[in-house]
């Protein structure tokens, strides 16, 4: 692959070039929680020169309540529901970043028109960065009262293959996410320049 002179890299794109490539449809991370959709996702918007949006943060505003409370008094099957309509809302064509809640792309609806509509991108961390990263945060519902590691590993054996699905895998690494970040940007040009589907 690396000898293919039809594939872009780094090494043979201007800056500008990638991203022109890269910002022409709006980008969709996946991955399960603490892969650093949020965060990662904020720095390639502001590399792309794109908006971001949150998907949780979204279905939070149009709820009027947090979505640990959404699973506490409704459960998770609506939650999903309403998740499913708000990305459905957050596609509509224009480039942008969007990160998704790790169970969003577990949704057969949903995934269809992340695969169709944008270029989908996997966060794939280890087990151990997730665990990591997740116990800085303790407003995970699903890990609620529960050991991270365990739910995290079971998470991903179930997820794993479905992500797996995501047009563009990139491993989210401990370290500067700055690496992450270019290591997408790279990608997606590369992803757009072949015209090739999600």
């Amino acid at each position: 692959m690396d000898g293919d002179p039809k594939i872009p890299t780094q090494k043979t794109l201007g800056s500008a070039d990638l991203l022109a490539l890269a910002a022409q449809r709006p980008v969709t991370l996946v991955g399960l929680m603490g892969c650093g959709k949020s965060s990662i996702g904020k720095r390639l918007a502001l590399r792309l020169a794109l908006p971001f949006v949150d998907a949780d943060t979204e279905i939070e505003d149009a709820a009027g309540m947090t979505i640990s409370e959404m699973f506490e008094r409704f459960g998770e099957a609506h939650f999903r529901d309403g998740e499913r309509r708000v990305i459905a809302r957050l596609i509509d064509g224009t480039p942008k970043v969007i990160a998704t809640g790790g169970g969003a792309f577990m949704n057969d609806e949903t995934r269809a028109l992340i695969r169709e509509r944008t270029l989908s991108v996997w966060l794939d961390a280890d087990v151990a960065t997730l665990v990591d990263r997740v116990r800085r945060r303790g407003s995970r519902p699903l890990l609620k009262d529960k050991d991270p590691g365990e739910v995290l590993t079971a998470l991903a054996a179930v997820r794993g293959p479905v992500y797996a699905q995501a047009r563009i895998r990139i491993a989210s690494k401990p370290g500067p996410h700055h690496e992450t970040v270019e290591a997408i940007v790279a990608a997606l040009a590369a992803a757009n320049a072949q015209g090739t589907p999600t």
